[in-house]
């Protein structure tokens, strides 16, 4: 089993940035592929990044592309999302979730999840 904890949230201002954070327990991060999603008030959650085990393939929203960046650190058990040029509709509660499957954006591939961490940018 894995828990997830993320961090990184916050305020933050249009056309700002934040990271975050996703630590993992145990000793077997490295077998899963790692996802974020996102889920504004009122809307269903949706898929923002993944990436694979090895960290050499990523998945991203179209709408996140080229202001979005998904890493991992396997030897920190930690998964990171850099989030830069911040619009007022990325204000969502992020979660990162753990997949024994193949990188995907679909959230039912996804057996752990974290309990989210808010992000909010104002206009």
């Amino acid at each position: 089993q894995v828990q997830l904890v993320e961090s990184g949230g916050g305020l933050v201002q249009a056309g700002g940035s934040l990271r975050l954070s996703c630590a993992a327990s145990g000793r077997t991060f490295r077998n899963y592929v790692m996802g974020w999603f996102r889920q504004a008030p009122g809307k269903e959650r949706e898929f923002v990044a993944a990436i694979s085990r090895s960290g050499t393939i990523t998945k991203y929203a179209d709408s996140e592309k080229g202001r979005f960046t998904i890493s991992r650190d396997n030897a920190k058990n930690t998964v990171y999302l850099q989030m830069n040029s911040l619009k007022p509709e990325d204000t969502a509660v992020y979660y990162c979730a753990a997949s024994k499957y193949q990188v995907s954006d679909t959230e039912y591939d996804y057996d752990y999840w974290g309990q989210g961490t808010q992000v909010t940018v104002s206009s």
